[in-house]
């Protein structure tokens, strides 16, 4: 055990405690600076790294305490240490720096111990059995998948005998498709989303344009047999005006493409009565150049009616 000491440099005092200076190895225990100094002065405290010393480490530093004295004013400051080699150690004064003076603070003494060995036992302990571990089915999961191969590929091969004889298909995969729906639903459809979305409404008047006009050349290249995505409105306009059915709607397929292609190359702002127009003539050209589909009558029912 080593004697507090205290240091003194006008009026500054430093000194240094610990809770405990026995400890075995890997325990902790709190090392206390105090610092009392005048009122207006302006000290600076230990800045340590890791360690204390070599052998001693510092598990974490707290934050500065002040107490106000009357006169003077009190520093508190912990730091938590602790050992992992035997030994006794003589720790370091602590140093603070008190203007162009350094005070140190009392050293220190830590006893760090081993953990007592029972040297003197004479019981003695045999080698314990092997555990049997617990069932885990995820334990044997490539077998089992080894086995779901294997029988995979004996029902793939029985299946290709099978085809090979003519007794079954290849085609047991085939999908089912839903039956096509005419070029004018499409189109009529597509018109209804591209209204319901309010485009020119929001400012997006050459988005919509551009919607009506790629809706108009799909319908035309189902209903009329035409490479009408990679004409031009000019080409498209010639093709439909040789197409007798086109004679009705003909002036309304042309507005709609005229003022698309303003509206996408000349940058043109149609007013809101033109919007309205390109959308009705959409649905004119339509309805009027659509395939009607003709229903046969059931001549039998009708037979049995009469």
């Amino acid at each position: 055990m080593f004697c507090s000491t205290q240091a003194y440099s006008q009026q500054t005092i430093v000194k240094a405690s610990i809770d405990s200076t026995h400890l075995l190895i890997g325990q902790q225990t709190n090392i206390h600076l105090e610092v009392v100094q005048q009122k207006g002065k302006s000290i600076q405290l230990p800045v340590l790294a890791d360690t204390l010393m070599t052998g001693v480490e510092i598990v974490s530093v707290s934050k500065p305490d002040t107490f106000d004295l009357g006169g003077s004013i009190q520093i508190k400051q912990n730091y938590l240490v602790t050992s992992y080699d035997s030994a006794i150690y003589v720790l370091p004064p602590f140093e603070v720096i008190d203007g162009v003076d350094t005070i140190l603070s009392n050293r220190l003494g830590l006893k760090i111990s081993t953990y007592p060995v029972d040297v003197e036992a004479k019981k003695f302990y045999d080698i314990k059995d092997v555990i049997t571990p617990p069932f885990v089915l995820w334990d044997y999961a490539a077998i089992i998948w080894s086995i779901v191969g294997v029988c995979l590929l004996i029902l793939i091969a029985w299946y290709l005998y099978e085809v090979k004889k003519g007794r079954r298909s290849l085609n047991i995969f085939k999908k089912v498709e839903a039956p096509k729906q005419p070029p004018h639903v499409i189109a009529i459809n597509e018109l209804d989303h591209v209204k319901q979305q309010k485009l020119w409404q929001q400012g997006l008047a050459k988005q919509y344009h551009s919607s009506i006009t790629e809706i108009l050349r799909k319908y035309i290249e189902e209903r009329f047999e035409t490479q009408a995505m990679e004409m031009t409105s000019g080409e498209i306009l010639e093709k439909m005006n040789k197409i007798s059915d086109v004679d009705p709607a003909y002036d309304n397929l042309k507005q709609i493409l005229q003022i698309g292609d303003f509206v996408k190359f000349a940058k043109y702002q149609p007013l809101p009565d033109e919007n309205e127009l390109s959308m009705t003539n959409a649905y004119l050209f339509v309805n009027q150049t659509k395939k009607e589909e003709i229903i046969e009558e059931n001549k039998t029912n009708e037979t049995k009616q009469q």
